[in-house]
C-alpha cells in the first residue's frame, strides 16, 4: 500500500520496457544516433606537459556553462584519490566544444591552520590542506556575468566526507569577458569555521557592486542554491530543502512546476519555483540509478531528458526522452565504453559518470543540441554533444562521400568515441578530399566511429579505407544489430593482413599495404548466417557469421579489440596503476572516404 499514496500525486516514471544489461559496458542499448563523446582532458602523472602542465589523476565532478560564445567546463582534483588533499579546480574553455584549452586553476590549494579540528569526527589536522567538493559550478546573472563557484572542504582521513556541513565554505569569482579571473571571495562559510585572517575576504567586501549583485542575486534563487545543500550547514537558512539528498538537477514543466532530480534517481516536485517541494524526494517509479548523479532538463525541441548510468554501477550512460517531463519512455546510449583506468586511487569508480548540462539560465549553445560533461573513471573529462530530437532510428539508405557533405555536417549521423590520443575526426588531405580519420597512439584507448544503418535482414555495405602502415595498429570493422551483438568482423591486422573473425580463429583474406585504398563490400544474409566479401572488386569467398543476429542496424570501425573489463564483479576499487600509462604509442592511422549501404 506504501506506494499508493505517492503515485496519487505527479511524479517522474519511466514507463519505458527497456533495460540495461550491466553485463555489457554499453548495456545492449541501441545508440542515440549521431552522439560525438569527446574527450576533452587526459590525465598524465608521467608526461604533465602533455596534460597542460597539469600531473593529478583524480579528476572529477565535472560541470558546464556557455557564456561568451564560449563552453566553460570546471572539475576538481586531487593528486591520486577521492578525498585526500590537496585539492584544487580547473577550468577549462572551448569555442566550439571539440577543441579545449589546457588546465587554468580557478581555485587554487587552501591550507587548513594546524590544530583545525572537525566536530564529531577524530583527527587534528597538521599540515592539511582542503579538499574540493562542489555540486554547483556556474552562475549567469541577469545582466550577463559569469560567476565560477567552489567549495573547500574538511577531509581529516581517506574515509572523512568533505560534504557533511562542517567545511570551511563556498568561493566565488567572476570570468570577465577577455576570459582572466576576478579575485576570490568566500559567499558562504560553514558556521563551524572561523573566518582566519589572510583568509579570502567575504564578496561584500568588493568594490564591484555589479558582482555583488550578481552574488546576491545568485543566493536569492532558490533552484540555484538548493545544489548547495550537501555542503552547507544543515539548517542553512538559504536552503529550502534541507535533507542533504545529494546532487541536485532541475527543469521547469511546461505548466511552470518544477521537477527536482537527485542521485538513486529521487525526485519531487516545486509549485513555487523551489521554495518549498510537494513530498519528500522519492525514487522515481521505473527509473533504474543508483549512487550516481542524474541529469534532467528541457531540450531545444520542446520535449524533456534525463541522463544517467542505468543500473547499480556506473555504467553505461543513457538518455532518456519525455514529451511532458514526467513520462519517460525510452532509454538510449549515449556513451558505452570503459576505458581502463590507468591510475588506481581512494573511491575512484570505473565507467562514465557523474553527468552534468547546461543548468537553465547558464546558457545555450547556437547549435539546439544538448551538451553534457562527465567523468571517465574519476580520471579524464569529457563532453558529449547529443542531438536534438534524440532520435534511435535511421530509415534512409546511407551514401556518403564525406568530400561532398558540407562542412560541419559530415558526421551528424556518425556516433563518436575520441579520446585525445585516439581522435575521430574530418580531416582533409593534400589534394583537398575529406575522409573520416581514426588516429590511435593510445596504448590503453581506442577511436570508434559507429554508423547507425536501416535495420535488414539482408544488405549491403560498401565502404573505401585507406590504411597509412601496415605494421602496426588494428581496425575491426564490425556487422552489429541494435544491442550491440556483432555478427560480421573484419580486421586490418598489424601483420598487414585483412582478415575475418571465423568463431574461435581468425581467417585470412588479402594481404594490405599501408598508404593504399581499398575497396571493400559486404553482402549479407541474417537468414542464411553468410556474408561474402569483395575487396577492390575481386571476390574474396563467402564467410559464416561468428555469431547470429536477427538484423543488422550498424556499422563499426574501431581501432582496438573488444573490452570486457570491468565487469559487474570487478573488485570496486583499484589500487594499482597500469603499465606507462602517460606514455603515447606509435600512431596508426586509418581514413574512411566514403560510406554507402544498399539492398
Amino acid at each position: 500500500m506504501g506506494n499508493v499514496g505517492v503515485r496519487a500525486q505527479d511524479t517522474v516514471e519511466y514507463t519505458g520496457t527497456t533495460l540495461s544489461s550491466v553485463d555489457y559496458h554499453h548495456g545492449q542499448l541501441s545508440p542515440a544516433v549521431g552522439v560525438h563523446n569527446i574527450q576533452v582532458f587526459r590525465a598524465n602523472r608521467e608526461h604533465p606537459e602533455m596534460a597542460g602542465g597539469m600531473n593529478w589523476t583524480y579528476n572529477h565532478q565535472p560541470m558546464l556553462a556557455y557564456w561568451n560564445n564560449t563552453f566553460y567546463l570546471e572539475f576538481l582534483s586531487n593528486p591520486v584519490g577521492e578525498h585526500i588533499p590537496p585539492g584544487q579546480t580547473f577550468l577549462l574553455t572551448s569555442k566550439d566544444g571539440y577543441n579545449w584549452s589546457a588546465p587554468s586553476t580557478v581555485f587554487p590549494v587552501y591550507r587548513i591552520p594546524d590544530g583545525t579540528v572537525k566536530e564529531g569526527y577524530p583527527g587534528v589536522a597538521k599540515n592539511l590542506d582542503a579538499v574540493m567538493h562542489q555540486r554547483m559550478g556556474f552562475y549567469v546573472s541577469k545582466k550577463n556575468r559569469l560567476l565560477v563557484l567552489g567549495y573547500y572542504g574538511i577531509a581529516m582521513d581517506a574515509k572523512d566526507d568533505p560534504n557533511d556541513g562542517k567545511g570551511i565554505g563556498r568561493v566565488v569569482r567572476e570570468v570577465y569577458q577577455n576570459g582572466k579571473f576576478g579575485p576570490i571571495y568566500f559567499i558562504r562559510n560553514n558556521s563551524s569555521w572561523k573566518v582566519k585572517k589572510g583568509d579570502f575576504p567575504f564578496y561584500t567586501k568588493s568594490k564591484d557592486k555589479g558582482f555583488v549583485e550578481a552574488c546576491n542575486e545568485l543566493m536569492a534563487n532558490k533552484l540555484m542554491v538548493q545544489q548547495w545543500v550537501e555542503e552547507a550547514d544543515r539548517n542553512d537558512p538559504l536552503i529550502s530543502l534541507q535533507r542533504p539528498v545529494k546532487a541536485f538537477s532541475f527543469y521547469h514543466l511546461n505548466d511552470g512546476r518544477v521537477v527536482g532530480l537527485w542521485k538513486h534517481a529521487l525526485t519531487s516536485i516545486s509549485n513555487d519555483g523551489g521554495k518549498t517541494w510537494a513530498y519528500n524526494p522519492l525514487r522515481a517509479p521505473g527509473f533504474v540509478n543508483s549512487n550516481a548523479k542524474i541529469w534532467g532538463q528541457r531540450t531545444s525541441d520542446g520535449r524533456f531528458a534525463t541522463v544517467y548510468n542505468p543500473s547499480e554501477y556506473r555504467w553505461p550512460l543513457a538518455v532518456s526522452t519525455s514529451d511532458n517531463g514526467l513520462e519517460y519512455k525510452d532509454l538510449l546510449l549515449v556513451n558505452g565504453e570503459i576505458s581502463p583506468m590507468r591510475y588506481g586511487g581512494n573511491y575512484k569508480s570505473y565507467g562514465p559518470q557523474y553527468v552534468r548540462g547546461i543548468a537553465e539560465g547558464n546558457g545555450t549553445p547556437p547549435d539546439k543540441n544538448m551538451w553534457i560533461t562527465y567523468s571517465m573513471n574519476k580520471e579524464d573529462m569529457w563532453v558529449a554533444r547529443v542531438p536534438v530530437p534524440v532520435v534511435s532510428k535511421v530509415t534512409d539508405a546511407v551514401n556518403e562521400d564525406f568530400t561532398q557533405i558540407a562542412d560541419g555536417k559530415e558526421l551528424n549521423y556518425w556516433n563518436v568515441y575520441s579520446p585525445l590520443w585516439a581522435t575521430v575526426k574530418i580531416e582533409k588531405g593534400g589534394d583537398g578530399a575529406k575522409s573520416l580519420v581514426l588516429r590511435d597512439k593510445d596504448p590503453y584507448d581506442y577511436a570508434k566511429a559507429e554508423r547507425v544503418i536501416p535495420a535488414s535482414k539482408q544488405g549491403s555495405v560498401e565502404f573505401s579505407v585507406i590504411p597509412a602502415q601496415n605494421n602496426r595498429g588494428l581496425l575491426h570493422v564490425e556487422f552489429q544489430d541494435a544491442k550491440g551483438s556483432a555478427a560480421i568482423r573484419l580486421i586490418f591486422d598489424a601483420d598487414s593482413m585483412l582478415k575475418t573473425k571465423a568463431g574461435y580463429r581468425n581467417s585470412g583474406v588479402t594481404k594490405y599495404e599501408g598508404g593504399k585504398e581499398y575497396k571493400v563490400r559486404v553482402d549479407y544474409n541474417v537468414a542464411t548466417r553468410s556474408y561474402s566479401i569483395s575487396v577492390n572488386g575481386q571476390s574474396k569467398g563467402t564467410k559464416i557469421f561468428f555469431a547470429p543476429v536477427a538484423s543488422v542496424e550498424r556499422i563499426v570501425f574501431r581501432t582496438g579489440e573488444v573490452r570486457r573489463f570491468p565487469d559487474a564483479d570487478t573488485p570496486t576499487d583499484q589500487d594499482f596503476d597500469l603499465d606507462k600509462p602517460g606514455e603515447p604509442a606509435p600512431e596508426a592511422i586509418y581514413s574512411i572516404k566514403s560510406f554507402k549501404t544498399g539492398i
